[in-house]
């Protein structure tokens, strides 16, 4: 069983953008160390609590921090820009960083309808998602669709496509197009099971892919005890509920106003987003994860380590990979 990780660069409380960005070096590190497959990072807009919005130059950054580990997006929401500009950017990481840079493709904009405004994008540049995934793969395969118009850098870096999805528009395209696929279970669980089976009965094999390869992302709360876990899980939940209901309100929370809104229905749906989560110990959450990988046939397990504290999210890390047996020698 393969596991990686899913960094949103978060911004906790009382911390600085350029603290996340530090947290998310050590964090990678730490990856690279206890044998992670690859750490990813997703394309967020306008969300005070994520720094991960310039993906590419956060790869970079990281990158040039880490030696080994596999580094990627998690993804780049492809409407957001234009498939030349992603195979240059994805191509100049190639160039710098060699084999070890991942490109996974959205097609939600990931963020808000006046952001994607604000980003200049037209609300219907979803629907040629499918086109773009096609243009984009040609630029990095040095056989652009577009006549007299190359990816410099990027033609012939041939950079691996994932696509991500939380619906089963995803799974048909990532089979239709013989790609891995990646599916947001760990913030839309409800369609897991439906679209993996759809994308292994659809797989098509490509150039790229002979056979279907599951991706599948997973919330984990290690911690030496079951007690601290679910103290972590607790703060965690209220933190995301305090931010999700924050950002729709514009305001921030006192803790007493936070009591309140946890038992609130819009809280509960928020929550029930959470539904897949590995919290106790490390036998605990080795147990739950490899119940998990079996149950949504996932070749591979990207993790979600929710504690808000840098410390405890690290150690969330490590206690996963040595009770995986992931640990490699120091």
């Amino acid at each position: 069983m393969k596991l990686s990780i899913l960094d949103l660069a978060p911004v906790a409380p009382g911390s600085t953008i350029s603290d996340s960005f530090k947290s998310s070096v050590r964090l990678a590190q730490t990856a690279e160390r206890h044998g992670y497959e690859r750490v990813w990072y997703a394309e967020h807009h306008n969300m005070p609590t994520i720094a991960s919005s310039a993906t590419s130059l956060l790869i970079s950054h990281i990158a040039h921090h880490t030696e080994t580990i596999r580094l990627g997006s998690g993804g780049i929401m492809l409407p957001n820009h234009s498939p030349l500009v992603i195979a240059e950017q994805f191509g100049t990481l190639a160039e710098i960083y060699g084999d070890r840079i991942d490109l996974g493709l959205g097609r939600a904009p990931g963020t808000d309808m006046t952001t994607l405004r604000a980003l200049r994008r037209d609300p219907s540049a979803a629907d040629s998602f499918p086109h773009d995934v096609l243009e984009l793969q040609a630029y990095l395969a040095g056989d652009s669709r577009v006549p007299t118009v190359a990816a410099t850098p990027g033609a012939g870096t041939n950079v691996p496509l994932y696509i991500l999805g939380s619906s089963l528009f995803g799974a048909k395209l990532a089979a239709q197009l013989g790609l891995p696929y990646s599916f947001a279970s760990h913030f839309a669980p409800a369609a897991l099971h439906e679209a993996i089976r759809i994308y292994r009965d659809e797989f098509t094999p490509s150039e790229q892919l002979a056979e279907p390869y599951v991706i599948a992302g997973v919330g984990v709360l290690a911690a030496e005890t079951a007690e601290r876990a679910h103290e972590l899980l607790e703060v965690a939940q209220r933190h995301r509920v305090a931010s999700f209901i924050g950002r729709s309100a514009k305001k921030e929370f006192t803790e007493a106003e936070i009591d309140m809104l946890m038992d609130t229905p819009q809280a509960q749906q928020i929550l029930d987003m959470m539904r897949y989560t590995a919290v106790g110990t490390g036998e605990q959450v080795a147990e739950y994860l490899r119940h998990f990988a079996s149950a949504a046939q996932a070749d591979e397990l990207i993790t979600i380590h929710y504690p808000t504290e840098e410390q405890a999210r690290l150690d969330s890390v490590m206690i996963t990979a040595e009770a995986c047996q992931l640990a490699i020698a120091q």
